[in-house]
């Protein structure tokens, strides 16, 4: 099928399959057939390859299907399809992406109020994630720039062992704006994660601690399948 002849197929409303043709949808004279073991067995007519795959119980499966003459190959299919969705899901789980998260403050922000806006700065940078600080100027507290400086320099201090000043304050209009980037890489902060959770669980059920790699309930909330670009959050003042 040409590019043309596809694109006409697409618009009419039909689809061109990802998956690889298998049995009798292979429609070739003759393959390149490759055994269940890898070995070469050369090229063979169509007929003597699916006569093959009936006597190891196995599927004719397509591998490469530009090569003159196709390659094929003797395999499981089924079983082939799921240790490959079992190998996309564990390098899902084991992807890891920055998140830029936004806590907001004001100026004259009570001591209460920063505590609790600190703790979260604290849970974002432990977890791996940048940290936009947004302190918000209104009415005369716009003349008083220097309020809102020093806030941001006291936040970074008292993060300091687990963030850093990645982007120092600077002016946006009524508002001064810093970024705080985390010590600790995103892959690390999900491995610990997970440790701690499978911890966690092992002594609920008063046993060995167990491994985070094969506790596959403990890692679920913090595998790739679950979203990770949420959007920020923004408690305010």
């Amino acid at each position: 099928m040409s590019v043309r002849q596809a694109v006409a197929w697409c618009n009419r409303g039909g689809s061109i399959s990802a998956e690889p043709r298998i049995n009798e949808r292979i429609r070739v004279p003759e393959v390149r057939l490759v055994g269940p073991s890898g070995e070469q067995v050369g090229i063979v007519p169509l007929a003597k390859a699916l006569e093959l795959a009936q006597e190891y119980d196995l599927d004719l499966v397509e591998v490469a299907a530009n090569a003159r003459p196709p390659v094929c190959k003797l395999m499981d299919y089924g079983k082939f399809k799921y240790e490959s969705a079992m190998k996309a899901r564990e390098a899902r789980k084991n992807q890891a992406h920055t998140v830029i998260k936004e806590m907001k403050l004001r100026p004259k922000i009570d001591p209460h109020d920063y505590d609790t806006k600190k703790g979260h700065v604290v849970r974002f940078l432990k977890q791996g994630d940048k940290v936009k600080i947004t302190i918000m100027f209104r009415g005369r507290e716009q003349s008083r720039p220097e309020l809102g400086y020093r806030l941001l320099q006291r936040l970074a201090e008292d993060v300091q062992d687990l963030g850093f000043i990645e982007s120092n304050p600077k002016q946006d209009g009524r508002n001064m704006i810093m970024v705080l980037g985390p010590h600790k890489k995103k892959t690390e902060a999900m491995a610990e994660a997970r440790e701690a959770q499978a911890a966690r669980k092992a002594e609920r059920l008063g046993g060995a601690p167990v491994s985070a790699q094969d506790d596959d309930e403990a890692s679920a909330d913090l595998s790739a399948d679950s979203p990770v670009d949420m959007p920020a959050e923004n408690p305010e003042a």
